[in-house]
């Protein structure tokens, strides 16, 4: 069981929270519960509709784009937030997440992160920044792979 300090903690330093105001995050981590998956549950499949995301607190997490777990194409592990994309596209899951060894997570449902962002607009800036800034460090190491490759 992780306190609210822990959960601030751990919200400040995931990439899509890490732009929220601190006094902002005190109301996420408040809106967070916890789930313990097992070595080799699913946590989600590929096309899923899901309804939340996590934040590992202990353990690993293994991401990949088919139901095979020996695809893994990711590890991620304490800190690290997966599933943010399906609570604001609200598309189908884009891949399989599964338990690489017993995990804790920190769970943010759909419902509670739209009422947090109508209450506390601020919490919307702060997710958008930090999702500018990922897709920006994406372009620029997309951008740097593409010129290694090309002066090979």
């Amino acid at each position: 069981m992780t306190d609210l300090f822990d959960r601030i903690y751990l919200l400040k330093q995931s990439l899509i929270f890490s732009k929220v105001f601190t006094d902002d995050l005190r109301f996420i981590a408040e809106s967070l519960y916890e789930e313990i998956f097992y070595k080799g549950d699913h946590i989600f499949e590929l096309n899923d509709q899901g309804n939340e995301m996590f934040i590992i607190t202990s353990g690993k997490v293994g991401i990949s784009l088919s139901d095979n777990e020996k695809h893994t194409i990711t590890e991620l592990h304490t800190g690290d937030c997966f599933g943010e994309m399906n609570l604001l596209d609200g598309l189908p899951r884009s891949a399989t997440a599964h338990a690489l060894e017993d995990t804790h997570l920190l769970c943010l449902n759909k419902s509670n992160l739209r009422g947090l962002i109508l209450s506390y607009p601020e919490i919307s800036l702060g997710i958008l920044n930090s999702l500018s800034l990922k897709l920006r460090n994406t372009n620029h190491h997309t951008l740097s792979s593409s010129l290694k490759q090309n002066s090979v």
